[in-house]
């Protein structure tokens, strides 16, 4: 029987092969976490889990029957999913604004970033609303919050899982926005613009705060964007957001706003 504080939990993570979707596959795994992985190599998956006891289910989110396959395989060998966590997703091929992107890419990119945690929780949030537990964590970017010219396929993906996120936690679901940062990882490496960039954000601090929601301890910031790398675990417990905050909205230009 696997010890520590999620031991007895079952969390489902996306992109599990690589960068940090493998590192929270990890980190959950090596909290008491019974883990399962998702993504599309299936060669490259397995191996990648082995080496934590992970179970290795390959899929293309972008596939509902294949999510669904992989869902009912991970419940029938692992139990009920606890902890969903979606954070497979492409990325622009180029930088270049939005006019002269390729629209094939472009459009895989939104693709992946909504098709993908879409039907994960079709297929796994109805299970834990029945039940009355169980969360989920979309991993989201400071690209969600502010328009980026030339990553505009991946910002307009990342707004589109702050709704999704924001949908669940209104319908009575636990559900959140992780930013992880800067991570160190093959698809930053891959970007332009964090050419020479140094100031990376430690996996384990996008570890710690999934860890932290999958032990219950940020409930309150339901429907919120919570950053790692920048917000302590402990302050967050201690805090209560009220209103909007941690949510994207329109600012109103005044007091006589008619559209605040």
């Amino acid at each position: 029987m696997a010890e520590g504080p999620l031991a007895g939990q079952v969390a489902l993570v996306t992109g599990a092969s690589t960068g940090i979707g493998l590192a929270v596959a990890r980190g959950l795994a090596e909290r008491g976490a019974r883990v399962a992985g998702l993504a599309r190599g299936a060669d490259r998956l397995a191996e990648a889990l082995a080496g934590f006891g992970g179970l290795a289910v390959p899929a293309d989110v972008t596939d509902l029957a294949a999510v669904w396959a992989a869902v009912q395989r991970v419940t029938d060998e692992l139990g009920p999913v606890d902890l969903l966590v979606n954070n497979a997703g492409l990325i622009d091929a180029a930088e270049v604004p939005v006019w002269e992107a390729d629209p094939q890419q472009w459009w895989s990119v939104v693709e992946s970033q909504l098709r993908g945690p879409f039907h994960l929780v079709q297929a796994v949030v109805p299970a834990m609303v029945a039940r009355g537990s169980g969360r989920v964590v979309d991993l989201a970017s400071g690209m969600s919050t502010r328009a980026n010219p030339d990553y505009s396929a991946y910002s307009v993906g990342k707004a589109g899982q702050l709704r999704i996120t924001e949908s669940l936690a209104a319908a009575g679901v636990l559900a959140f926005d992780v930013a992880p940062g800067v991570v160190d990882t093959p698809m930053t490496r891959s970007m332009a613009m964090w050419e020479g960039f140094t100031d990376w954000t430690p996996a384990d601090a996008v570890v710690e705060l999934v860890a932290a929601i999958a032990a219950g301890r940020l409930d309150a910031w339901s429907g919120r964007f919570v950053r790692a790398g920048k917000d302590a675990v402990d302050t967050l417990a201690a805090t209560t957001p009220t209103g909007t905050q941690r949510q994207v909205r329109l600012t109103p230009y005044g007091a006589g706003d008619p559209v605040a």
